[in-house]
């Protein structure tokens, strides 16, 4: 570990010296590129692992409002979202536990695994809580590979590479989220949303093959030789499980809008409390200045714009008569503009306006989520969710990949994986709980109950979808503040 001027702590990368003509390790050249001689292979093959989960992403997203209409499950159309990001909180915490003592490769390849055999789950369930039990497997398999990716990265990666590396991370949506849509449309409109779900798995082989020699030998163990071999933390574990368990009783109050429903979300309450402050940052939830702020921005950031764009596709599938296909197209776009704002943030030339860019990047997401509903209105035309959400991606593309940036900076070597975790519970966390509410304020307003316009059939209810997106953009603006409390010490 080494300091910053600005007293920072930052990782030092494991040697990745390469071999010459004599067999003698040299060490990379400093004008070496993520795509050098030195990191090609690596780049590449964690690249394809985040191609395959983008794939996931954009194409599911496309398939959901006909799996939960043909499952009956509209009412319940938040948990399907909400349930993978619930238990991904899960797989943060062990994943964070497991890169720390043994290396990233274990977590990297179970949570590969655990996130196939979701998949499969959920295309073949016959009835929407089976689904959802399938989506709830797959965020655990997530939770593991995203906190193992960070680790590799901090670990296999200098400093000066992080900010490249994070932009192609972002960079490897941009195929995804205009093949994704258009591919998961089309497979559902005359296949059937099942296969989009039961296909993707065979999507996994390559990126194993190609990353996981890489990972082993640049970070495959622990960072500390003395940590091989320590047991868990059982505490973390079992505050893992409290905020896992809360974050699902207070989903569940939120979909029964009865008075009964209170019982439940007072133990989630219960649960969640002492496991979110257990597990995150000290001063967190007050945006103490530094890590702690950088850590609730990730979460809401995330949340806001994920709870928003979750309802993106149903609603223009329900109030605007659009296919599956041309409205998971409508996003299409947005994978590229997110892949921009996140190169913007790489350039060594935007590093002392980084908190700056970030800024810009939360009002850009407000504005952008308060625009969507603008459609509901049915003058305005279909096209303007598109151009709304490219830009309001371009401000995301600028704030993830930069808290991820600011949080490795902040990190020592061996609570790399720890904070890694951190950030991961407080995106999924804020997913879920965001999710919960606007999933509870879409059922109180009708929600359940609104079908595809072109049928011609009753039951439409536009404020269901605008009292989903308002608040989401207020939530954004609170980011906007966090923004200015990122640097605990001025440069």
């Amino acid at each position: 570990m080494r300091l910053t001027l600005a007293g920072m702590a930052v990782l030092e990368p494991r040697d990745t010296g390469v071999a010459d003509a004599s067999g003698k390790s040299r060490p990379p050249s400093s004008d070496e590129t993520v795509l050098g001689r030195s990191y090609r292979a690596l780049s590449v093959g964690i690249v394809s692992v985040v191609l395959l989960v983008a794939f996931e992403a954009t194409a599911v997203g496309t398939a959901m409002p006909v799996a939960a209409r043909e499952l009956d499950g509209v009412s319940l159309y938040a948990f399907a979202f909400s349930g993978y990001f619930t238990t991904s909180l899960l797989g943060m915490v062990l994943a964070g536990q497991w890169s720390d003592r043994r290396g990233p490769l274990g977590a990297l390849t179970s949570g590969i695994a655990t996130f196939v055999a979701g998949l499969l789950l959920s295309g073949t369930a016959g009835v929407m809580w089976l689904f959802i039990l399938g989506r709830a497997v797959q965020g655990l398999g997530g939770g593991l590979v995203i906190v193992a990716l960070y680790v590799v990265v901090g670990r296999a990666y200098p400093e000066r590479l992080r900010p490249a590396i994070m932009a192609a991370f972002a960079a490897s949506w941009v195929v995804p989220s205009v093949v994704g849509p258009l591919a998961s449309g089309a497979v559902t409109e005359h296949l059937g949303w099942r296969w989009v779900f039961v296909g993707i798995p065979v999507l996994v082989v390559f990126p194993l093959a190609l990353a996981l020699p890489q990972i082993r030998r640049r970070a495959g163990g622990p960072v500390d030789d003395g940590a091989a071999g320590a047991s868990f933390d059982r505490r973390r574990i079992r505050l893992a499980l409290g905020i896992s368990l809360g974050a699902g009783l207070l989903q569940y109050a939120a979909q029964d809008l009865r008075p009964l429903s209170l019982l439940p979300a007072a133990a989630g309450v219960a649960l969640l409390v002492p496991a979110v402050l257990g597990l995150l940052p000290r001063g967190t939830y007050r945006a103490a200045r530094g890590l702690p702020s950088v850590v609730l921005l990730r979460g809401v950031a995330a949340g806001s714009f994920i709870a928003a764009e979750s309802f993106v596709p149903l609603m223009l599938v329900t109030q605007r008569g659009l296919s599956p296909t041309l409205a998971g197209f409508s996003l299409a776009a947005s994978g590229a503009t997110w892949a921009l704002g996140s190169w913007v943030q790489s350039r060594p030339r935007v590093e002392p306006y980084r908190e700056r860019l970030m800024t810009v990047g939360m009002v850009l997401v407000a504005a952008a989520i308060a625009a969507v509903p603008s459609v509901l209105i049915d003058a305005v035309p279909a096209w303007t969710v598109a151009v709304a959400w490219g830009f309001g991606c371009f401000g995301m593309g600028l704030v993830i990949s930069s808290t991820s940036v600011l949080l490795l900076q902040l990190s020592a070597p061996e609570e790399a994986g720890t904070n890694s975790a951190a950030l991961q519970i407080s995106d999924g966390l804020s997913n879920a709980l965001l999710l919960a509410a606007g999933g509870a304020a879409f059922a109180a307003l009708g929600g359940g109950s609104v079908t595809h316009t072109a049928t011609g059939a009753s039951g439409s209810h536009p404020a269901a979808f605008a009292v989903v997106f308002l608040p989401m953009a207020g939530v954004a603006l609170v980011g906007a503040w966090v923004t200015t409390r990122l640097r605990s010490v001025a440069r």
